[in-house]
């Protein structure tokens, strides 16, 4: 019998947590217009702070300084470049390019749900207030709220191992599993209404499982190679990334039923 590699170890210790995930209520809760509105003002956040995880590698494994030189190792550094290709400016509808997220806020202006929070967010921190403080002041929901904290607070430690542990098994290698849940009738019981959001959700699903995922799998192995510390704290980042998720959904969820007793 082949022996775990010390990824492969990683990734069964935290299976109780991914399948949590999968396996989430969320995805049966999201039933009405109103709910999908409601997940996509919680969940575009997520969406946001994934570029700020993915940059946060970017800068650690390329160089982004002036006078260039050569950093990382080149094939992390072809995976993070690429990535950052498709989630900065993907060729999504017809030849025009766009961010995912700004794809996502698309997708949200279509459906109808509230943008006032994230749009409110993002401009305070283009003016350059700190995350924890943008947050607090724009209104946006606790769930998410303290979503955004973890992620900043693993974006904000540097230790790089630990940053790409969340990523790619945080994010890469959760999105399909989770987002297929979610597209499986949507277009179906929602004709029309949700075109762009199935537009981002198809696209991470088959982006992310068959080609970003294995990537990121060699990147977080470069990094950690037969360092059992490394390992650790990679364990950890994603641990506490994939706990961080499951508390998000648990406030949709608790929002969602809140919404449907105040309407009753």
């Amino acid at each position: 019998m082949k022996a775990f590699t010390a990824l492969e170890s990683v990734r069964e210790s935290l299976r109780p947590l991914r399948t949590q995930l999968i396996t989430h209520d969320v995805y049966r809760r999201v039933e009405t217009l109103e709910d999908v509105r409601l997940f996509m003002a919680h969940h575009v956040f997520a969406v946001w702070d994934f570029m700020s995880l993915l940059k946060a590698l970017q800068r650690h494994l390329t160089c982004v300084t002036v006078p260039w030189v050569p950093q990382g190792e080149p094939r992390s550094r072809r995976f993070i470049n690429e990535i950052v290709l498709a989630e900065e400016s993907d060729e999504a509808l017809g030849g025009r390019y766009s961010s995912h997220f700004e794809l996502y806020r698309a997708a949200m202006d279509q459906c109808g749900a509230d943008t006032s929070r994230i749009d409110d967010f993002v401009a305070r921190v283009r003016r350059g207030e700190g995350v924890a403080e943008a947050l607090a002041t724009a209104g946006v929901p606790q769930a998410a709220q303290a979503f955004v904290g973890t992620t900043w607070r693993i974006v904000e430690s540097g230790v790089v191992h630990a940053i790409a542990a969340a990523f790619t098994l945080g994010r890469e290698e959760l999105i399909p599993e989770m987002f297929r849940a979610l597209v499986a009738d949507l277009q179906q019981r929602f004709p029309g209404q949700f075109t762009l959001w199935h537009t981002y959700l198809e696209r991470h699903i088959h982006v992310d499982e068959a080609h970003h995922t294995p990537m990121a799998f060699q990147m977080l192995e470069g990094l950690c190679a037969v360092n059992a510390r490394k390992w650790r704290e990679a364990h950890e980042g994603a641990r506490v990334a994939l706990e961080a998720r499951l508390a998000l959904w648990a406030g949709v969820v608790e929002q969602i039923a809140l919404a449907r007793g105040a309407g009753s």
